[in-house]
């Protein structure tokens, strides 16, 4: 490895599976969330699609979620599989560069996207009557179009900078994938003004974010208490808990991660939430959505009838 260091401009990712045993029950255990995480994602953004009761303001939200969470998990999944089937944990310069650009872009989007999807639930049980107005087909348009080019702008931000300054260290990036905060650690230069972007940027896409969606959920809960109709609560408090559990999975690992200072947490600290935010989340979201939504279990119903008539 020493050798490899010197006469190449490589990087190695360490990765998350130590060479044993339970690396190996890891590895197959990634594979199969990886796999659900596909198959979730998929049959959402096809039911969303197919089921014309799901085409509102909400589920076409959803169904942009789904396909960031789809392009998410499959940046950083298949490279990581890839490097502990065949050994070769090596990525050129450039290739870390892409995943590194796509992860940040599928990350800043999926952020801004689970405000929208907060603002959504927000005014439709606050402001029933505005809702066709102030989420009108082309307010969710742009709401999407943003949380896209905000995402890939902030992105290109972070790779004008971080690609170039040089690299004189050990070229072995102790992650799973291109986490560019752990590719500084590398740096032969000061990079306190990067350290202090990353602060900055974690604040816009999840601090500001977050208190945003607590805020309007607040606001959400103290109408849904004064509502008359029983029915009508249970729906409003199972639609607001599912979106709370979501943003709190995406966003507390991310945020412990990037705010808290380095020397407070461990590498393996890292890796382990890296888990939770790349990993899990892109496979729980259509889970929790699906199970805890009595509108997309009837969608699906619906869809699975409709196949078999046609067979029929």
């Amino acid at each position: 490895m020493e050798n490899y260091n010197e006469t190449s401009t490589d990087f190695i990712l360490l990765g998350l599976f130590p060479p044993s045993k339970i690396g190996l029950f890891l590895f197959i255990l990634i594979v199969l969330i990886f796999l659900m995480a596909l198959i979730g994602n998929l049959s959402m953004i096809l039911l969303i699609f197919l089921d014309t009761h799901l085409h509102t303001p909400m589920y076409f939200l959803l169904s942009q979620l789904s396909l960031i969470d789809l392009n998410y998990i499959s940046t950083i999944v298949p490279k990581m599989a890839s490097d502990f089937l065949y050994g070769n944990k090596s990525i050129s310069f450039i290739g870390c560069g892409i995943q590194s650009f796509f992860f940040m872009t599928f990350a800043g989007a999926e952020a801004l996207l689970l405000t929208s999807m907060a603002y959504d639930r927000y005014v439709a049980i606050c402001f029933p009557l505005h809702y066709p107005i102030r989420m009108s087909k082309r307010m969710c348009v742009l709401m999407i179009t943003g949380s896209w080019m905000i995402g890939s702008i902030n992105s290109c931000a972070h790779m004008v900078y971080a690609f170039r300054i040089p690299y004189c260290k050990s070229r072995a990036i102790n992650h799973f994938f291109c986490d560019v905060p752990t590719m500084l650690t590398l740096a032969c230069t000061d990079t306190w003004v990067y350290e202090y972007t990353v602060f900055l940027s974690t604040t816009i896409f999840l601090v500001f974010p977050f208190t945003g969606i607590a805020c309007s959920y607040g606001r959400v809960l103290l109408a849904v208490y004064r509502m008359r109709s029983a029915e009508g609560r249970k729906k409003a408090y199972s639609t607001c808990s599912t979106h709370l559990t979501v943003a709190t999975f995406y966003y507390a690992p991310f945020a412990y991660t990037y705010l808290c200072p380095r020397s407070l947490r461990s590498l393996t600290e890292d890796k382990v939430l890296a888990v939770f935010y790349t990993i899990l989340t892109p496979m729980l979201n259509p889970i929790i959505y699906s199970l805890r939504n009595k509108e997309v279990m009837g969608a699906l119903t619906r869809v699975i009838q409709n196949i078999f008539s046609v067979k029929m």
